[in-house]
Formats: structure tokens, sequence, C-alpha cells
């Protein structure tokens, strides 16, 4: 049987192309919408009455559900086939935001972005293997850089979309907008993609899944409920994440026996995957927790819309759109070890000015240090991951892809929930306003606590009768507290400079071994 030749160019084809649109749409739902609600959330607070702690829940519930079916992507791959999963995905996903859309609650809208997270959780890793498999792995990198398409237009675009939708519409109109994009993308990918024909060529490892899926869940869920119950000590904190903990070293121990286990932790044994995943981790940790907190800077202190919330994140976006295509290119040039630390260094100083915030800090300045952080975004997350993958065997870069994909969402919710509760812990130690409790809760109210919702509500001003300067006082504390937290995320980003420092410095030779019949799942940003 003669096999046909693999073309040798690197350009890809219309053929490729056509299925590249399928995949992009499906990416550009999923990131956009990470995004947009991030600038929903204080809109979420007021409707819903609730507190920033239980609002983030729309954000980790999300993340959570990302996490626990990420492991399950590849097998049901290859047992379904690629086009009849991707297109269920993307059904749940658009089911999931109709409806968000609909919830009455913020109990019913968490668990409904959990639906959506189910389906947005495989979009990119399946999306990922349908274009390897069209375009063949010679032509990774440029893989690589168109669906770097949809994370330059996520960070940019998703703030813009969802101020505008929440200030002319209401909040309703940031998931509502996915059903017609939605079935758009399933009728696209029903024409453009080619006919599965699956071949399962492993067992799938249920006791594995038994306990690595529930322990994530049960962790996450636990670290994510600090930033409301404010303590450890809090049952629903301990509880969970104890049990998590105890599954998840279940796990690690079980995970060497089988000859397939759900999540191949033998991968690192191999050096320069450990270090590129420490690094990445240790990063996504400070910048995705931190990133949530710039638009509720913006909201809460500023008093700013959420359009104009939105327009003030677009330099990130611009700044990453800048490097992302250079980085791409540099990757398979030039070694990581010597340009990530280079692009550190552009965060490490925008973070900087966060860190000197104040109640009226120049937007000049703060729009400045966003552009820098974003040049440096663009030319730090992919190239580590591209070099990450590169260091494995052909046979094991699909392995290796779950693992850190796994690893990058765990990361991100640690640091979404670590952020969350120091901030909330900083803006409850400013001074109580003696005789006014909040009239849901009955607890006493802050003059930070205050201040802020007057941002929010200024009608408020004219409810209460409030001593002169409180207000000012309360935004300076407010935005002292913000300072507070980013200095921590700045102090993370240092600190990733010490695994950044042993990424390889030298070419990696090309590892010898046949191509995989399944191609490599790269991982994927949400």
């Amino acid at each position: 049987m003669t096999q046909q030749p693999v073309a040798t160019s690197n350009k890809l084809d219309a053929a490729v192309l056509k299925v590249a649109g399928v995949v992009v749409l499906g990416a550009i739902m999923s990131i956009l919408d990470v995004t947009v609600v991030s600038v929903a959330i204080p809109t979420f607070m007021q409707d819903f009455d609730a507190s920033y702690a239980r609002v983030a829940w729309t954000m980790t519930g999300y993340t959570l559900a990302l996490a626990t079916v990420i492991p399950l992507s590849g097998w049901a791959a290859d047992r379904f086939g690629t086009k009849r999963l991707y297109m269920t995905a993307l059904a749940l996903f658009t089911i999931g935001s109709g409806l968000c859309a609909t919830a009455d609650s913020i109990g019913e809208l968490i668990a409904y972005r959990v639906l959506q997270g189910l389906g947005g959780g495989m979009l990119m890793p399946l999306g990922m293997t349908i274009m390897t498999r069209a375009a063949g792995p010679h032509r990774i990198g440029r893989l690589m850089a168109v669906l770097g398409i949809p994370m330059l237009l996520g960070p940019i675009g998703g703030p813009i979309l969802g101020g505008w939708l929440i200030d002319t519409a209401s909040w309703h109109w940031i998931f509502l907008i996915n059903l017609p994009i939605g079935a758009i993308a399933l009728v696209y990918a029903q024409l453009a993609l080619p006919k599965d024909n699956p071949e399962p060529s492993e067992s799938f490892d249920f006791l594995g899944m038994l306990m690595l899926s529930p322990g994530l869940a049960l962790f996450l869920y636990g670290v994510s409920s600090l930033p409301e119950a404010g303590t450890i000590a809090e049952t629903k904190v301990w509880l969970p994440m104890l049990v998590g903990a105890v599954l998840l070293v279940a796990f690690v121990l079980y995970s060497f026996r089988p000859r397939h286990p759900l999540l191949d932790l033998r991968l690192f044994a191999n050096r320069n995957l450990t270090i590129a995943t420490l690094t990445l981790v240790v990063f996504i940790v400070a910048f995705m927790g931190a990133g949530l907190l710039f638009p509720s800077y913006f909201l809460q202190v500023r008093g700013e819309s959420t359009l104009t919330a939105g327009l003030l994140m677009a330099p990130q976006g611009i700044g990453a759109m800048l490097t992302m295509p250079i980085a791409g290119m540099l990757a398979d040039r030039v070694p990581v070890g010597r340009t990530v630390p280079f692009a550190l260094l552009f965060i490490a100083a925008g973070f900087f000015t966060f860190t000197q915030l104040d109640a009226d800090t120049s937007y000049w300045l703060l729009g400045g240090s966003l552009f820098v952080m974003g040049l440096g975004m663009g030319a730090t997350m992919m190239p580590i991951m591209t070099s990450a993958l590169k260091t494995l065997h052909a046979q094991e870069v699909a392995r290796g892809s779950t693992l850190v994909n796994i690893l990058q969402q765990i990361g991100g919710s640690v640091g979404a929930a670590v952020m969350s509760v120091l901030l909330t812990s900083e803006l409850n130690g400013s001074r109580l306003i003696p005789g006014m409790t909040d009239p849901t809760s009955g607890k006493p109210v802050s003059e930070a606590g205050l201040a802020i919702a007057t941002q929010q509500q200024p009608e408020l001003l004219q409810q209460y009768p409030l001593p002169p300067g409180l207000i000012e006082r309360g935004l300076d504390f407010a935005a002292s507290s913000f300072a507070s937290v980013f200095w921590v995320a700045f102090l993370l980003v240092l600190a990733t400079f010490i695994p950044a420092a042993f990424l390889p410095r030298r070419r990696q030779p090309q590892l010898d071994g046949p191509q995989p019949e399944q191609p490599p799942t790269p991982v994927g940003i949400h």
C-alpha cells in the first residue's frame, strides 16, 4: 500500500484554511466569552445583589469545568471522532450560552456557566487536533499563528464588546450573541470538516478518571470558595480541598501503573518539559489571577462604564498582537531561553506600575503599562508551550499537551482564587462606618465598600448623610487595596524568572521517531 507523500511546503492551502475557519470560529466564541464576562462582574454584583467572591464563581465555575473535561478530550476524539465530538462541544457551549441569558439568580448563572465550560473545554484541544490532522505536523508553526488570532482578539475585543452590550442593552446579550455564532459554526463544521473515521487506539483509564476529575473539581471548589468564606477554617473550604487533595495524591501514585494513564506523569522525566511547565504555571498564577482585577479597578474605583473599561483594556491586546506573530516565527529558530526572560521583563515592568495605583492614576500611564505588559505576554506563553511540546517524541506530544493544559487550568483557578481572597481581605480592612449596615447581609459597611458602591450607584449619596471626605478616603483605600494585590502578582512574575533561567538556551535536536498516526494536540489557552 503506497502512502501519499507529505507536502513539504509550510504554506497553508485553501482546504486547510477552510478547516481552520471552523476552528478559529469556535475558539473565538470560547475565548471571547471569558474576557466578556470579566467586565460584567460588577453588573452581576449589582443585579443579583451578590458579593464579589460569589460572582467570581461565574469565572471559576467555567474554568473548573474546563479542567475536568480536558483529560477526556483526547480519548473521546479517538473513540467517537473529532468532527462529531467538536460539533457536540459547539452545541453544548451554545446551549449553555442561551441558558446563561435566562438565569434569574447568581446560582443559576454559575450552574449554566459550568455547562458552557464543559463544551468550551473541548473546543480548543479538539480544534487543534483537527487542524493538525488537516495540515500535517510539519506545519505546526503556521497553525499556531492561525490559532493565535482568537487569542489576540479575546483581550482586545472581549472587554469592548462586553462593555458595549452591557451599556447599550443588558448583560443578557453577552451570552445571547453566542447563539447565532454557534449556529453558524455548527453549519460550517458540518460542511467543512472531513467525515469521521474513529479508530479507538487506547483503552480508557476509567479508574484514573474517577480519581482525577472529581479530585480536580473538589480541590478547585475548595480553593475558589476561599474568597467568599474568608478563611480556610470554613468546612466548605477545607473539606473539599482535603478530599480533592487525597484523590489527586491517589491518582499520582496510581498513574504510574497503567500503560495508558489518563494523565501521563512519566513525561515529567523530560527535564525541558518540566521546566517549561513550571515556568508557565507560575506565570499563569500571576498573570491570569491579577488579570481579572484590571477591569475591576476601572469599574469599581474609577467609576467607569463597562464599555470604557473595555476600551481601557485594549492596549494589552494590541501589545500582544504585535509580538505574538514575531515570537511564533522565532520559536522554531531561537531557543526560548534566549527570548522568554526578555519578554518577562516587559511584563514585570507593566505590573510594577499597578503596584503604585491610587484613586486618580493617569490613564495614559496605565494604558502604556498594559501595552508593555501585552508585548511581553505575546512573546511568553506561546513560545513556552511550543518549546515544551517540541522536546517530546512524536508519540508523546498529545499526552504532553493534555498534561500542560490541565496544569494551566489549575494555575488559572488558583491564581484567581488567591487574588480574590487577597483583594477581599484588603477591602474589608478599611474602617467601618458607625451605625451603617448592609441591608442585605446585616454586616457593617466599610468606607471602601461604600465608596465602591457609590461609583456604581451614585444615588446612594442622596440616601445617606455622609461626613465630608469619606468617599474620597474610601476610594483611596480601595485603590491601595488593589495595589497591594498587584504587589503579590508582581513578586510572582519575578519568581517566574527562576525556572525561566533554566529554559533551553541552545537549539534542541529534532527527536527521532516516526510521526504518530494521530497527530499531536498542542495546548490552547482559555
